[in-house]
């Protein structure tokens, strides 16, 4: 069976995946009222599958002549600070609450490997 060939960035294909996969699971979780528990399990497991789907995109992504590429090491960076908050959330360590650390948020670099200044208006 020949590759499947997917028009558009491997980040569109991401976020096109993961826009499916939380589709499914909200109307799989919508017959019954989940715990917050069991929620928070679920957005875990599908963080793990959006970390395996960048991974994935990281590896078939062109360093062609595109100006800006997706940074997929930043992208990983947050998914697992939002990992760990949950976790933590889940499993409890201690009973003081810690500061979250920020999230990048910003994941577009330029194609000499850069992170692209934000434009002031």
């Amino acid at each position: 069976m020949a590759p499947v060939s997917c028009p558009g960035p491997p980040g569109r294909l991401l976020v096109m995946a993961l826009a499916l996969h939380f589709a499914c699971a909200s109307a799989a979780l919508a017959g019954e009222a989940p715990s917050e528990h069991e929620q928070l399990a679920v957005v875990a497991r599908q963080l793990e599958l959006a970390d395996r789907l960048a991974a994935q995109a990281a590896h078939v992504t062109p360093d062609g002549p595109a100006r800006y590429h997706f940074d997929y090491r930043r992208l990983n960076t947050d998914l697992e600070a939002v990992r760990t908050g949950i976790a933590d959330y889940l499993a409890p360590q201690r009973a003081q609450p810690r500061d979250p650390l920020p999230l990048d948020g910003d994941y577009r670099r330029t194609t000499d490997g850069q992170r692209r200044k934000a434009s002031t208006p």
